[in-house]
C-alpha cells in the first residue's frame, strides 16, 4: 500500500486515476480548492475512502504539510484548454494552473521531511507544437514554439526541480483521452448525437489519442516502476486521424459522420485556441512500448467504441 496524494483528482483524468488507485489499495489524498463543494457535488464519484483536502494551488501554505510522509505525489491540475478562445488573462489561468501549482508542490516537497519517491506530473503532447503533421515524435523529439509547448516546457521544467531532492519525476504528455463523462470525445460526439457530426477542417490533421483505461494504466506504471523517469508519452501506439476519429465516433453512435466543420468557423470562435484542433501531431509511446506495456485499446474503432458504450 502506498500513500499517494493528487492534485486535481476530482479532474477528468484524475478523477479514474483516483479510483483505480483506492480500488487497489493504496491510500489517496486528494487536493481541491473546495473541499464543501465538492463533497456537495460527489467529487466525481471517488470512493469514501479517498481523502480531501483543501490547498490553495498559487501559494504556499499549511495544506502542504500534507505532503510530508506522501509516498507519492502526482499533479494533474490545470484549467481546461481546449474549446475556448484564447485571451492573455486567460493564458495567465492556463499557465498559473499548471507551472504555478507544480512549482508550488514541489516548494511542499522540499519541505517535507519524509520526502515521496516518486512525483509524476502531468503535461500534454501540446508540448511537441499544435501541428507536426506526419512527422513521428517520440519522447526524444524536439519542443514546439507555439503557446501550448512553451507552456509545457515550462510545466515540466518545473517539475524536474523536484529531482534536486532525489525524487524521481515522470512528465507524463498525454494525448486526447477517449472516455465517456468529460474530456474531448464528450465534445466530439455531441454533434454526432444530432446526425449532424463529422471532419472537423480538412480532417487530415493526426489525432494522438488514448482511451482511459489505458491512461490510468500507464500512470500506475509510472507510480510504481522505477525504471521510469522523465517524459512518457501517454498515447496509443497507432493515432489515427480526424476523420478516421469522426467516422469511429459516427459508427458507435449510429450517426452519419459526412459535415464538415470548416477550420474557418473554427477560428472566428476559438482565434488562437482553434489552433490544438486544427492542428496535429503523430505521437508514439515510445518509453512504454520500450517497457513492454501492453495496450488495451490499440485501436480507435475499438476504443471509442469501448469508452461510448461503457
Amino acid at each position: 500500500m502506498k500513500r499517494i496524494a493528487i492534485a486535481g483528482g476530482t479532474g477528468f483524468v484524475g478523477s479514474h486515476l483516483a479510483r483505480a488507485l483506492a480500488a487497489r489499495g493504496d491510500q489517496v489524498l486528494v487536493f481541491t480548492r473546495n473541499v464543501k463543494n465538492q463533497v456537495r457535488k460527489g467529487a466525481r464519484g471517488l470512493p469514501e475512502q479517498v481523502e480531501l483536502c483543501e490547498w490553495d494551488p498559487l501559494s504556499n501554505g499549511a495544506w502542504q504539510e500534507a505532503l510530508d510522509g506522501m509516498d507519492v505525489v502526482i499533479q494533474l491540475a490545470g484549467e481546461v484548454l481546449v474549446g475556448r478562445r484564447y485571451t492573455e488573462s486567460l493564458k495567465q489561468e492556463f499557465y498559473s494552473s499548471r507551472v504555478t501549482s507544480t512549482e508550488r508542490l514541489v516548494d511542499g516537497i522540499e519541505r517535507a521531511k519524509q520526502k515521496p519517491s516518486v512525483f509524476v506530473c502531468g503535461s500534454a503532447i501540446g508540448y511537441y507544437g499544435a501541428d507536426r503533421g506526419t512527422t513521428v515524435l517520440d519522447e526524444t523529439s524536439d519542443a514546439g514554439d507555439d503557446f501550448l509547448a512553451k507552456l509545457c516546457v515550462d510545466w515540466e521544467a518545473a517539475a524536474r526541480r523536484a529531482e534536486g531532492f532525489g525524487v524521481r519525476v515522470v512528465s507524463a504528455r498525454i494525448g486526447i483521452v477517449l472516455a465517456r463523462g468529460g474530456g474531448a470525445l464528450d465534445q466530439m460526439a455531441l454533434p454526432f448525437k444530432f446526425f449532424v457530426g463529422g471532419p472537423i477542417g480538412s480532417g487530415k490533421q493526426v489525432v494522438s489519442w488514448i482511451h482511459i483505461d489505458d491512461a490510468v494504466e500507464i500512470f500506475l506504471r509510472c507510480v510504481d516502476d522505477a525504471a521510469l523517469a522523465g517524459p512518457v508519452n501517454v498515447t496509443a501506439p497507432q493515432p489515427a486521424s480526424n476523420a478516421e476519429l469522426s467516422r469511429a465516433i459516427g459508427r458507435a453512435l449510429g450517426s452519419p459522420a459526412w459535415l464538415k466543420v470548416p477550420g474557418f468557423a473554427l477560428k472566428a470562435m476559438f482565434g488562437e485556441g482553434a489552433q490544438p484542433i486544427l492542428g496535429g501531431q503523430w505521437v508514439v509511446p515510445a518509453v512504454m512500448l520500450q517497457h513492454g506495456f501492453q495496450f488495451r485499446h490499440p485501436e480507435v474503432g475499438e476504443a471509442v467504441n469501448h469508452a461510448l458504450k461503457a
